[in-house]
């Protein structure tokens, strides 16, 4: 009985490695390989955070250096905002703004000796100095103002670093955005890799937004460069923690069957060796999250985005005729609280459809059919139109719950008429005219959906990245 036992427990040991083998060489050849680089071609790497370039982009840089190619690196923020590496790292707990703005300078430090590692000169690297997690808090509600955001922990409202180009600039969008278009501008890169709209991070998202917009108002200046978007953030990936130079490193499994196109670039076993050297340069952040960390120094690195979806003005037609575009699978939120895997079954049931339907823009929510009253979701719409300056633009937040709503352009509450909201089994849809959103050429679209909680408050299920939207 014994032996019986032991052998079916090892046909099943093998039937579980070999799923592994089949699914690891399936997802392989799934993917096609980064195009290689050239001699004197331009590549700018966007980073969220110091160490965000090492951990996704440590290979390429390399790669790059050694084909001829230039390489710039330019922070977005000099990640200050982390009370937790504090505790870890100086063994106390940190009050005063100085000793945040202390922080933002070591991780400064850190980056200069890892890219060096690398092959890249201080003058290679850009650090913007703009505030660590508030960055999208700035994008959706701070522009043209004369209140600018203002960091939670460090109390400050303008670049707090010396040697930063945007010393003493307020935190508002319009600065952003202009450093970041002089950067491109007089840089003009052939290929840019940044934070994915995806990531779950809150900089990592909004420095794609910025992007984004920076380059729709360059487009008549520069060639428009190839972007690779890189993943970092994303719940329970990538698996296992730790360094593990022999696995590779593949999508999450909820993006498998995205509309991502991703594509690998394989490292040499010197370069992820110095991958892993350059990781552990961050010293400030390894204290605490080193088995996180390396878990990206892997054999290849990942980059993918979202196609563009293209809309075009449907008219005079019955509601239920509407031909809706742009399907978008959501993924399970990394804030999810409760039962995961029940959160992760209804992601999968999950979609995101939009078509443009006299004159206004229709947004239908999937939704799991037993959940009515506890169903709500949070719609952001950021319009781009090429007359208008994006600052005077609505930065749009739809707030539903159940059936009410309400709509918000950045900070104020606005009039919801013209805004519709339909509430049915399996589905949510929204309807908001486009003048309301700026009578925009594109828009920058994500759903982020919730189940209301009996204690009171909402808890994340699944979201959706930001994607764009072509109005046609």
């Amino acid at each position: 009985m014994i032996f019986y036992r032991q052998r079916i427990l090892n046909i099943f040991v093998f039937l579980f490695i070999l799923c592994l083998f089949l699914s690891k060489n399936l997802s392989a050849q799934d993917f096609q390989q980064l195009g290689s680089f050239k001699e004197g071609e331009r590549v700018l790497i966007l980073a969220p955070h110091p160490d965000d370039e090492a951990i996704a982009c440590a290979g390429i840089i390399q790669e790059a250096i050694l084909k001829g190619a230039k390489v710039k690196i330019v922070y977005l923020t000099n990640g200050e905002h982390n009370e937790f590496v504090f505790i870890v790292y100086k063994k106390r707990i940190v009050f005063r703004k100085n000793e945040f703005i202390s922080l933002g300078k070591l991780r400064r430090e850190e980056s200069i000796k890892a890219m060096q590692l690398l092959g890249l000169n201080a003058d290679d690297l850009i650090f913007l100095g703009y505030p660590d997690f508030g960055t999208f808090s700035i994008f959706t509600r701070f522009w043209d103002t004369g209140k600018p955001y203002r960091s939670l922990l460090t109390r400050i409202s303008s670049v707090p670093y010396v040697d930063s180009p945007s010393f003493k600039a307020p935190y508002l969008g319009e600065n952003i955005l202009k450093d970041l278009k002089k950067v491109i501008s007089d840089y003009r890169p052939d290929k840019i890799f940044v934070s994915h709209p995806a990531d779950v991070n809150v900089d990592h998202k909004s420095l794609y937004l910025f992007l984004q917009i920076a380059l729709a108002q360059l487009k008549e200046e520069i060639s428009y460069p190839k972007i690779y978007p890189y993943l970092v953030h994303h719940s329970g990936w990538p698996l296992p923690r730790h360094y593990h130079p022999e696995l590779e490193l593949n999508p999450p499994k909820s993006f498998l069957d995205s509309d991502i196109k991703w594509l690998k670039f394989n490292l040499t076993a010197e370069q992820l060796d110095n991958k892993k050297k350059a990781i552990l340069c961050y010293k400030s952040q390894t204290q605490s999250s080193a088995f996180y960390l390396l878990a990206f120094a892997r054999k290849n690195e990942l980059f993918g985005d979202y196609p563009a979806i293209n809309l075009n003005h449907q008219a005079n037609l019955n509601e239920k005729k509407v031909s809706f575009f742009g399907s978008l699978k959501m993924f399970p939120d990394i804030t999810s609280e409760g039962n995961y895997a029940e959160n992760i079954s209804l992601a999968s049931k999950g979609r995101v459809n939009y078509a443009v339907l006299e004159d206004g823009l229709i947004i239908m929510i999937e939704k799991p059919e037993n959940i009515v009253y506890r169903f709500s979701t949070t719609v952001y719409l950021f319009g781009y139109n090429d007359k208008v300056p994006f600052a005077e633009m609505p930065k749009i937040r739809i707030i539903t719950k159940h059936k009410n709503f309400r709509v918000l352009n950045g900070k104020r509450l606005i009039n919801s008429n013209g805004i519709y909201l339909k509430l049915a089994p399996s589905e949510l849809t929204i309807k908001i005219p486009l003048k309301e959103l700026g009578s925009p050429d594109f828009i920058l679209a994500s759903v982020r959906s919730y189940i209301g909680r009996d204690e009171g408050g909402d808890s994340p299920i699944y979201s959706t990245g930001f994607r764009r939207i072509n109005i046609n």
